[in-house]
């Protein structure tokens, strides 16, 4: 764990300030939001599939 901090670093509210403004600048107020919209919609259907293939699992033991 130490290792990782020294490697890493340590973030803090005014690093995490720095990324969030580069990145408005980056993208842009308008696109943000869109971007964001894309993450949730990619975390939804990951979940979406991990769900399915734990089902197809329990399908597949009880067969067994």
């Amino acid at each position: 764990m130490i290792a990782q901090n020294i490697f890493l670093g340590v973030f803090g509210p005014q690093q995490i300030a720095l990324v969030a403004i580069v990145i408005l600048l980056f993208f842009g107020g308008r696109k943000i939001p869109e971007l964001m919209k894309g993450i949730g919609g990619g975390i939804k259907e990951f979940k979406k599939a991990t769900k399915e293939d734990e089902e197809g699992k329990d399908k597949i033991e009880d067969k067994k």
